[in-house]
């Protein structure tokens, strides 16, 4: 896994002719940790206790054969509201029109109730149409029963927009699960992709 780069514009984003995916969820959810986690890689991509750490599209090759583009969190960030406006163009023109991408993980944190701003993001990647799958992160921060549960409620509250719902995954960084069947689904993936 090698370090690309920042880049805050769309244009500016390498031009590879490889599939890339997208990282992005609320803010402190544990996004870096998953990336670094799948990268087998403690310190790839920056964790910080402080939310809005990533601040533009930071790229990663992994394999020298597909990307990793790690997103600026949504939701609350210690930034002003112009700021926070500029990542929210910035990610949806990447997500709307970045041709390379194949899918987006949406990460949610299953240790809490579902949050509106989780659902409000997926509602977006719908009117976008945007491919994506939900990674349920922090899995060790509840008992199992409290997550079960967190997750079954997320799920009930996207089926009042949607009558499918994708697919969706469930790891923990700290407890090292959930890193295999990511991993299958992207190799498929890859397998898939055509240069465009």
């Amino acid at each position: 896994m090698s370090y690309l780069g920042s880049f805050t514009t769309l244009q500016t984003c390498p031009e590879l002719k490889l599939p890339e995916y997208a990282f992005i969820g609320r803010s402190n959810v544990g996004k870096s940790s998953l990336i670094n986690f799948l990268a087998n890689r403690k310190n790839m991509a920056r964790t910080s206790k402080s939310p809005g750490k990533t601040q533009a599209m930071n790229y990663y090759l992994i394999d020298k054969s597909w990307c990793i583009v790690d997103l600026p969190g949504y939701g609350y960030a210690k930034v002003s509201k112009t700021k926070r406006r500029q990542w929210q163009q910035m990610i949806e023109r990447y997500l709307g029109q970045r041709e390379n991408l194949q899918v987006a993980f949406i990460l949610v944190d299953s240790s809490i109730n579902p949050q509106e701003i989780d659902i409000e993001f997926i509602n977006l990647m719908g009117r976008l149409s945007v491919p994506y799958v939900i990674v349920f992160t922090k899995t060790d921060k509840a008992k199992d029963s409290v997550v079960d549960e967190n997750i079954s409620k997320f799920k009930s509250r996207l089926h009042e927009y949607w009558e499918d719902l994708p697919q969706t995954f469930i790891t923990s960084s700290i407890k090292k699960e959930g890193n295999e069947p990511l991993m299958d689904f992207i190799k498929e993936l890859n397998e898939q992709f055509t240069v465009q």
